[in-house]
């Protein structure tokens, strides 16, 4: 059971509140409402859901269980070798300056909230460009999170996200959100497990295969009417 201090830190790390951006971004979901492949409650729930188990699942959150392993251990070079890694998967623009600006961003509020020690900070300042997955396990890190209740956190703030872009773009109630986000419940344990697997293996086992996403998000870029970055 997690202490009640990490609980509160993890809470406050994981809050839709924290100023690093997300609600600026849909990746990819607000090109799939403009194709017409989500278009309800229905298809949008569908949507978040897939894009949770078959693609984060299977490449952002294992990556996120071996950034954090590396943090903990005090690897910095290993750290900068899964943040190059998952740099370089980001398959659009959009996306790459999505983890670079949020990355950048949380990086920064580590520094001026002074979480971990000096060398963690160092360490985290000096990775450029920076993704959110490594600036986000980094935090973790620091205020005492383990890996199993980080990663819960970050899928369900990622489910989060693209529910409040939903609501907005589709667009959909609050209570059809809300719906949608209780649906999630399984499928954020269902990513932590599978990503645990993953990362179990050696070497990691990881899969970029999601070419629907990355059509869209190029679409996206050149989309006449937008609300949000990506």
């Amino acid at each position: 059971m997690t202490a009640l201090p990490q609980l509160i830190s993890l809470l406050h790390l994981a809050s839709p509140a924290l100023p690093i951006g997300g609600f600026s971004y849909s990746q990819g979901l607000e090109a799939a409402i403009d194709c017409g492949l989500v278009k309800d409650a229905d298809s949008a729930c569908r949507w978040i859901h897939d894009n949770l188990v078959h693609v984060q699942a299977q490449c952002e959150a294992p990556v996120w269980l071996l950034l954090h392993r590396a943090w903990v251990a005090g690897d910095h070079v290993s750290v900068a070798k899964w943040n190059g890694w998952f740099h370089a998967t980001r398959e659009t623009s959009e996306l790459r300056l999505e983890t670079e600006q949020m990355g950048w961003s949380l990086a920064k509020l580590v520094g001026q909230m002074a979480w971990g020690d000096a060398a963690l900070r160092e360490a985290l300042g000096g990775l450029a460009p920076l993704c959110l997955p490594t600036a986000f396990t980094a935090a973790c890190v620091a205020l005492g999170i383990d890996e199993r209740d980080g990663l819960a956190a970050y899928a369900f703030n990622w489910a989060e996200n693209q529910v409040a872009a939903a609501i907005k773009a589709v667009p959909l109630g609050q209570v059809a959100g809300q719906r949608i986000l209780l649906g999630l419940h399984d499928a954020v344990r269902e990513t932590v497990d599978e990503a645990l697997r993953r990362a179990a293996t050696e070497p990691p086992r990881l899969s970029t295969f999601s070419p629907m996403l990355g059509l869209l998000s190029a679409r996206h870029e050149t989309q006449y009417s937008r609300l949000f970055r990506s």
